[in-house]
């Protein structure tokens, strides 16, 4: 039996919540399903915690928004999205708010912000350090009131189905039953957020193996900037758990083995006659996480277990303050690292966080395949060039999130109803899946033996710093497991919450994920933002100022070409922080 909609939804968190609602308020005869492996409000976009950016005091403005995010992103940034982004994240924080999204508050009523790295203004809206927890409650509960929204939780999508040069729904796994199904629709959005599994140890729950972002690359849409890859400067060792950037715009100090301030000794921008103090620790994550690559070179970290680290200072701030702004930050620790941050530092390590590449999309949300669409982490519309700033991204699945459900919606109205062409492939979706998993017995590789090998050559080739050579050796290796991952052999051949099954699907998605980062980092030969080449120092604008887009062969193998950058009314320029 076939499910017929007008619009799907892959993924239930941030930006696919936004997506359904704007869907049902522009058409509320339109059918919209939400399908998501998990239940929405398992979605990664409840373990935000530090805040969302949005023009709100009279002492900042849009204009400064915008640049702050351009040059932070090292210019990488489509102006034009960018202006749009800044313009309309205020409209979409106070409409969550009405929404029902518990805004902390100043004294006199108003909504209170804090300073965010790379953020010269305080402009980050939070409440407390659950944000993104509480943004995806109201979310979820808006979405409650719209009978047109059907949700199919529990259900992994595994295939788009695409004909006649159009997405023209998916191929969907119901985790309980096994049961593999085509979920037709006349347009499709992605909303499954990042991949920053593909490494080892990051703040990304284990749902987020860049699912929509393969399943994209593997229908033939191209992948944009996927060599950046941004490092949070302080995850927990040992479980990767993010402690918030909340906790230095708080007034938290990163200090070495020898209770110092380091990064005083590291500009954060172009060079200084002196060491600069006022960013310090609110310098952009990239280049925080450089600097902690620098003092571990110079035997400045602490070794453990679990990696060199560094301790966050927060005892100065005090209980009442801690609890009051950052209660969250301490439950982390005392659960985590049994450790107290009113009375001991917090020992802490750069870590895979975020994704400024992802599917390929216009300012709308579209991608060059008909019919389908992304918003989210999973989608790269530009707005973060080579590095995010913090704070910016929740604000982004509000906007692109609206702003994809709106032309999704629209494009649906027009578009003709799935060809039989396209429902064929899920009895092809099928098959494959019990063929190459279910039914095989003569399997030898192991997936978590391919997976650890997959992170650790990502860790050594793609991480803060890279080489050509790395990478080389990196995109050798990725291409010999993906050989291996073909003689892949599962224990259980059950189909009722066949959780293996769901994992070696994963993987193969992060398979590709990952060779496209490599191909990707390995074509830019230039230092840019997170993509760090110790062989290419220097940013090269007149090579690189410019989008990197793979595209998928029909080999399985990555091809990577080039776009414009949108320059509106910035013109390239050095990066500064601390004046």
């Amino acid at each position: 039996m076939t499910a017929m909609h007008d619009v799907l939804l892959v993924g239930g968190g941030g930006a696919g919540l936004r997506a359904a609602i704007a869907i049902a308020e522009i058409n509320p005869r339109l059918s919209i399903a939400v399908v998501s492996k998990v239940y929405p409000m398992r979605s990664h976009t409840v373990s935000a915690e530090g805040g969302a950016a949005a023009v709100i005091r009279a002492d900042d403005s849009l204009d400064e928004h915008a640049y702050d995010t351009i040059s932070g992103g090292d210019w990488l940034c489509d102006q034009d999205a960018v202006e749009a982004f800044v313009k309309e994240a205020p409209e979409e924080m106070l409409r969550l708010e009405h929404w029902g999204c518990p805004w902390s508050r100043e004294t006199d009523g108003r909504v209170a912000v804090r300073p965010f790295g790379g953020m010269k203004k305080m402009r980050t809206w939070f409440a407390a350090d659950k944000t993104g927890f509480h943004m995806l409650h109201a979310l979820f509960q808006t979405s409650l009131k719209y009978t047109t929204i059907q949700r199919y939780d529990e259900w992994f999508v595994t295939k788009l189905l695409v004909d006649d040069g159009r997405v023209q729904g998916v191929v969907a796994l119901e985790l309980m039953t096994g049961k593999v199904e085509a979920i037709t629709a006349k347009s499709v959005i992605l909303c499954t957020g990042g991949c920053g599994r593909v490494f080892p140890f990051t703040t990304n729950a284990n749902i987020k193996n860049g699912d929509g972002m393969a399943l994209a690359y593997r229908a033939g849409a191209p992948l944009k900037d996927m060599e950046f890859v941004q490092y949070h400067p302080t995850g927990l060792p040992f479980t990767g758990i993010l402690i918030t950037e909340a906790a230095r715009s708080e007034g938290g100090w990163l200090v070495n083995k020898d209770g110092y301030r380091y990064l005083q000794d590291y500009n954060l921008g172009k060079p200084e006659p002196k060491p600069v103090f006022r960013s310090m620790e609110l310098g952009p994550r990239d280049r925080l996480s450089q600097a902690f690559m620098k003092e571990h070179e110079k035997g400045r970290t602490i070794p453990t277990p679990y990696g060199p680290v560094v301790n966050l200072d927060l005892r100065h701030l005090g209980e009442k303050t801690i609890d009051a702004k950052i209660p969250f930050v301490r439950e982390l620790c005392l659960k985590y690292q049994n450790i107290d941050p009113v009375r001991e530092m917090i020992p802490v390590r750069p870590v895979v966080h975020y994704m400024m590449g992802g599917v390929h999309t216009d300012i709308n949300g579209a991608t060059p395949l008909a019919g389908l669409y992304a918003a989210g982490e999973c989608a790269c519309v530009t707005i973060n060039g080579a590095n995010r700033l913090g704070s910016n991204s929740l604000p982004e699945l509000l906007v692109f999130g609206a702003r994809a459900g709106k032309v999704a919606a629209e494009y649906a109205l027009s578009a003709k109803d799935p060809t039989s062409a396209a429902l064929a492939q899920a009895a092809d979706e099928k098959d494959r899946l019990e063929r190459d998993y279910l039914r095989r017995t003569d399997g030898t590789e192991k997936i978590a033996v391919i997976r650890d090998e997959m992170q650790k050559t990502m860790e050594e080739c793609a991480g803060i710093y890279r080489t050509g050579t790395a990478l080389a050796q990196g995109a050798n290796k990725l291409r010999e497991l993906q050989e291996r991952f073909r003689r892949l052999g599962l224990q259980d051949h059950s189909r009722t919450f066949n959780t293996e099954l769901a994992a070696a699907v994963e993987l193969g998605f992060m398979l590709d994920v990952a060779e496209s980062i490599v191909q990707s980092a390995l074509k830019r030969e230039e230092s840019r933002g997170a993509h760090q080449r110790t062989d290419f120092p220097n940013r090269d604008d007149q090579r690189y100022l410019a989008h990197s887009l793979i595209y998928r062969d029909g080999d399985g193998a990555g091809r990577v070409e080039y776009g414009p950058v949108s320059i509106t009314r910035w013109p390239p320029g050095e990066r500064v922080y601390g004046k």
